[in-house]
């Protein structure tokens, strides 16, 4: 009887463990008072989401309504925006501590087609905007 008992304690105990290793339960580990072990020479981009097209304040500068990326001496942002026929692309190339504008890129964009194709955009350099900009056509992903 006592083998049986615990034989059932332990494939009980086995089954809760399983359990919780398979929820989908988000859990977060709270990292307040966890020493750096180690010191990464690596910088990850930094990722500023800007959900409404709005101009905003950054640490960085003006935000024009897109998403920013730092990463390293450059700052770039891109900003898609829905005309009558077409997808107006910017990218805002900056460079440096100052946030030069770099005006001799080679800039393409890869862009994903709604039938899952993918389209190779180049874009020009507006002197004007100080920025790249492309157009991406309606009828372009009926013709790719």
């Amino acid at each position: 009887m006592k083998i049986l008992k615990s034989g059932l304690i332990i494939i009980g105990s086995l089954g809760l463990i399983f359990l919780g290793a398979c929820s989908n339960s988000n859990q977060t580990a709270n990292t307040e008072n966890s020493p750096v072990s180690s010191a990464s020479n690596t910088k990850t981009p930094s990722v500023i989401a800007s959900p409404v097209a709005k101009k905003i304040d950054s640490p960085h500068g003006e935000s024009k309504g897109g998403q920013v990326v730092e990463t390293g001496t450059y700052h770039l942002e891109f900003l898609a925006e829905k005309e009558t026929k077409a997808t107006h692309m910017d990218l805002y190339l900056l460079t440096g501590d100052n946030h030069e504008t770099g005006t001799n890129a080679k800039v393409i964009a890869q862009v994903q087609l709604p039938d899952g194709k993918q389209k190779s955009i180049p874009l020009t350099y507006d002197v004007s905007g100080k920025h790249y900009t492309a157009a991406l056509s309606e009828n372009t992903s009926q013709t790719s």
